[in-house]
């Protein structure tokens, strides 16, 4: 029986820094911190709920992170 594989590390980087930042800014710099997918939702969206690995999710108002989640 094979094993299961080992998912790589997430960034070392707390979601909690990029709320109150411009949303492209914030985008650009989680991808500086390593993240490898970031995804910029609008307040209500409605997404699955599946834990990605490596994602941060951004809540946008007003061009600006009001919410930042792993995953």
């Amino acid at each position: 029986m094979a094993s299961n594989p080992t998912p790589p590390a997430e960034p070392q980087d707390s979601p909690d820094a990029y709320v109150g930042l411009d949303a492209r800014g914030a985008e650009r710099l989680a991808r500086q911190h390593g993240w490898s997918t970031v995804r910029a939702l609008p307040p209500g969206a409605i997404i699955t709920m599946e834990y990605r690995v490596g994602r941060l999710n951004f809540e946008v108002r007003d061009g600006r992170v009001a919410r930042a989640w792993k995953g």
